[in-house]
């Protein structure tokens, strides 16, 4: 048993950091790329612009006890190369578990893509006991990351 606290995946995909950073920016597409299963579909999102903002996802899971909605905080964002967002609950501020895509341009056409999931600032009890950390997988993650490719290709 690994006492890290976070996952990090990693992969090239033929697009620039401007075309993958507009596509992960919009929520509305964050269903078509999640490889955990969890993402339904955003809940009447606008695009992430900045630190602050705070977007909206439907969600279902059996940890949650089926279908349930997030709002997700934004915690890091510098245009074509860094999202980051905390998620809650809805109606509840951050536990703690933060999602990172951070791009490197390869090239004009080329960049890598870096995504992380970070419980590590997780410290509610009742939380660790009620859900066993890490939830999403280094497989779904790389998943994801597919997802991603083939999206922003299509």
């Amino acid at each position: 048993m690994s006492d890290s606290t976070a996952i990090t995946v990693e992969r090239v995909i033929d697009h620039s950091a401007a075309e993958i950073f507009d596509f992960l920016s919009n929520p509305e597409n964050h269903a078509r790329l999640d490889g955990s299963g969890f993402v339904r579909g955003d809940y009447k999102s606008d695009r992430i612009q900045q630190v602050g903002d705070v977007f909206a996802m439907d969600m279902e899971g059996e940890h949650m006890g089926g279908e349930y909605r997030t709002e997700n905080h934004v915690t890091g964002f510098a245009k074509d190369k860094l999202l980051a967002w905390q998620t809650a609950p809805a109606g509840t501020e951050p536990k703690g578990w933060e999602w990172v895509w951070e791009l490197e341009p390869q090239g004009p056409d080329s960049t890598l893509v870096r995504h992380t999931y970070d419980w590590g600032k997780v410290t509610d009890k009742d939380l660790l006991k009620k859900v066993s950390f890490p939830l999403v997988s280094e497989k779904q993650l790389e998943d994801s990351l597919g997802n991603l490719a083939s999206a922003v290709a299509g």
